[in-house]
């Protein structure tokens, strides 16, 4: 373990098999009481690295101490598995997903890791130094209000049934996601 302070910023790093022992004493030690993940994300060190290639950041707040910490894991890029904190702050669900999602970091023991920001036939992870931004991406078919169809409809029926006015003040691009039948009125608000 290594701990440093840079201009008042706390920085522990960590290995990967101490992670959730350590961040369980961060939050149930009475003195740092870390009650909250802010957020977890990753860095990749792709033209620098020559020990690791990852770094898996967790930026945790006291709210009763006011404080700040920040918990660093490194990781090697043939092995990007670390352990899922998601057991220590629920919090850590969705930026787990997110950092997963985009670096394409693997938490062990996440009850429901996968994609949260792309959809699920998205091939790589953007924000690795190594991603080809000039790659094409798989075409996914569009639902009738323009969601990939491997998202599913986040709401039931189409907006006419959900009661979404459309008329003035919408783009064309609006009214093109709106479903087009011989019995819609654009003008009329439906509820």
């Amino acid at each position: 373990m290594q701990a440093y302070a840079h201009r008042g910023d706390e920085c522990v790093v960590v290995a990967r098999d101490q992670l959730v022992a350590v961040a369980t004493h961060c939050r149930d030690e009475p003195s740092m009481h870390f009650d909250m993940v802010v957020d977890i994300t990753a860095i990749d060190h792709l033209e620098t690295f020559d020990e690791f290639r990852f770094e898996v950041v967790y930026h945790l707040y006291s709210l009763p101490h006011k404080h700040r910490l920040r918990i660093k894991v490194r990781l090697d890029e043939d092995d990007v598995h670390v352990p899922s904190v998601s057991g220590v702050w629920k919090g850590a669900l969705w930026t787990e997903r997110e950092t997963y999602d985009m670096f394409g970091i693997l938490f062990d023991g996440h009850p429901d890791l996968r994609r949260l920001l792309l959809y699920p036939e998205f091939e790589g992870h953007p924000l690795r130094k190594d991603y080809g931004f000039a790659d094409i991406q798989p075409l996914v078919p569009l639902t009738d209000i323009g969601v990939p169809m491997s998202l599913g409809t986040p709401f039931a029926g189409t907006n006419r049934e959900r009661g979404i006015a459309v008329g003035e003040g919408t783009s064309a691009a609006g009214k093109a996601l709106i479903p087009q039948t011989t019995a819609f009125k654009p003008d009329v608000v439906y509820k």
